[in-house]
């Protein structure tokens, strides 16, 4: 058993400058190669987080100046309609009394081309009245004057 325990001893110490080494490099990978690549991996992480946040952020900015384009959009719509529905309005009465004005001028020119025809009528009528008279009258002698010759 003794030489057993010296055999192990014998690699134990062989190997002691291998464990030591695997120690040594160990620490040094740990503090040269992977605290760094922690470091910047965080950073990293930070900085991808911090561009995510403020990717949500201009989104829900954007939506919001969306909403109020939208609600602008649609309050120069409205004013647009009802300029144009006043607008037609406005047409509208303009032909209405134009048209009154028409009618009642084609009113009175009928009215008064009636009041002229009536007069020529009532002027005829009275012509034919003196006339047929002169007329009868002129009958009336021829046919007694053919009677009395």
């Amino acid at each position: 058993m003794d030489q057993i325990l010296h055999d192990v001893a014998g690699l134990v110490v062989s190997g002691l400058p291998t464990f030591i080494l695997v120690i040594l490099l160990t620490v040094c990978v740990k503090y040269l190669y992977l605290q760094p690549l922690d470091r910047v991996l965080a950073e990293r992480y930070k900085l991808t987080e911090g561009a995510r946040k403020a990717a949500e952020e201009s989104l829900r900015n954007a939506d919001s100046r969306i909403s109020e384009y939208e609600t602008a959009l649609s309050k120069a719509r409205s004013g647009i309609y009802q300029d144009q529905a006043d607008f037609l309005r406005k047409v509208h009465a303009e032909q209405s009394a134009q048209v009154a004005a028409a009618r009642a001028e084609t009113e009175a020119r009928v009215a008064a081309a009636k009041a002229g025809v009536f007069a020529e009528a009532k002027t005829a009528r009275e012509g034919l009245d003196s006339q047929s008279d002169v007329l009868a009258t002129q009958i009336a002698d021829s046919i007694l004057r053919g009677r009395v010759s």
